[in-house]
């Protein structure tokens, strides 16, 4: 409550203050209601039942032809109840700050300030570049925790472009982290993305301060300096082609945690099926040292993606993943219908107890074995 409250007063005071120099403004409140129901006869808690309400304030003002300042602010209000038994039943109910955040755009410029979601990279599934979000690809609603971060974006007139940012007041692990983020230690990094025939590449940095503590098994750091490199690019040459490579080191000795690379390759494409059958394959290999490029404690994950829309309205679609060390598969069939002003998915799921690769989100309740999941959606 205090952050939400925190958030709401940094908001009114962001909109007093531009709107002082605005000539048009326009303002629009929407929302997204979700209810989810679960079973899963193998987990500890076999049913679960969950609410969410994301509220949405979005403030435009017009400065210029080319100029405006954009303000968004939301709420994350949920509600779950895991059961049975009963006696021992889990209710969790909270009311987060979702997103907040200031930008000022211009003909070729971008700034965003405050609590967001950044993202990037070419990979849809196993994705190395997954470095400040949590997005499941298996959550049709694509929840995920924002940070609070500075962002810059320039736009160069031959479509290449580049990022920088600033991040501050973060602590929770985020895409492959093991080891979390030092909350009151800047991070900053960047991106410059380039096109090039058929396609983009694009290379990205980052540099954080790890906090290893009260991690079993890992010597305990307060203060771990890392850095982090990667290269994408992605292609479409009749099928779509990508890639993800990413380093990171860890300048303290954290054993197989010191060192990590991860290589994804992937391929897509629409198959002129009925209505057009969708099929994405991706690789992912993983490895974890306590050197740089030794390849020792190496990992592969493959992951496939089908769907197939039979009407506007209905749609199919599986993603499956398989990790060939642990031998650990996971699917997830839904099914989703569109309602007049609803939408709603039929998910039937298997999980196992170790990762298989996909972004685990702590939004959304994963659990392991098989299971089925109905949600109902409502945009507003």
């Amino acid at each position: 409550m205090k952050k939400l409250g925190r958030s709401i007063a940094i908001v009114l005071i962001m909109t007093t203050t531009i709107n002082s120099y605005g000539q048009k403004s326009k303002f629009s409140f929407e929302g997204q209601v979700s209810a989810v129901g679960s079973y899963s006869p193998l987990a500890e808690h076999q049913g679960f039942i969950g609410a969410r309400y994301i509220p949405e304030i979005n403030y435009d003002i017009r400065i210029d032809s080319t100029k405006r300042f954009y303000i968004e602010a939301s709420a994350n209000i949920s509600l779950s109840l895991l059961f049975p038994p009963f006696d021992s039943s889990s209710f969790k109910g909270s009311i987060q700050p979702y997103r907040v955040w200031v930008r000022y755009t211009s003909k070729q410029f971008e700034l965003r300030m405050g609590l967001q979601k950044i993202d990037f990279g070419s990979a849809t599934v196993l994705r190395p570049l997954q470095w400040f979000n949590q997005i499941d690809v298996r959550d049709p609603l694509q929840l995920t925790n924002g940070v609070y971060a500075m962002l810059g974006r320039y736009y160069f007139k031959n479509n290449a472009n580049i990022w920088f940012w600033i991040l501050y007041g973060n602590e929770r692990a985020r895409g492959f982290d093991v080891v979390k983020t030092n909350k009151w230690t800047p991070e900053f990094g960047g991106r410059f993305q380039h096109p090039v025939p058929k396609g983009e590449i694009a290379l990205s940095y980052h540099h954080r301060t790890a906090d290893s503590r009260n991690i079993p098994g890992v010597p305990s750091y307060q203060y771990i300096q890392e850095d982090r490199a990667a290269l994408d690019g992605k292609w479409d040459v009749v099928v779509g082609l990508w890639f993800e490579a990413a380093y990171i080191h860890k300048y303290k000795n954290l054993g197989s945690l010191s060192d990590q690379t991860l290589l994804n390759a992937g391929i897509d494409y629409t198959f002129g099926i009925g209505n057009g059958f969708y099929v994405m394959a991706e690789h992912l290999m993983i490895t974890a040292d306590n050197k740089p490029f030794q390849f020792q404690n190496l990992t592969n994950v493959t992951a496939l993606n089908l769907s197939y829309p039979f009407t506007m309205y209905d749609r199919l679609s599986c993603i499956a993943s398989y990790n060939w060390v642990a031998k650990g598969a996971s699917a997830t069939l839904t099914y989703q219908h569109d309602f007049k002003k609803l939408t709603g998915y039929v998910m039937a799921y298997y999980n196992p107890k170790t990762p298989t690769g996909i972004q685990q989100n702590d939004l959304v309740n994963t659990f392991s074995g098989p299971g089925v999941r109905l949600m109902i959606v409502y945009n507003h």
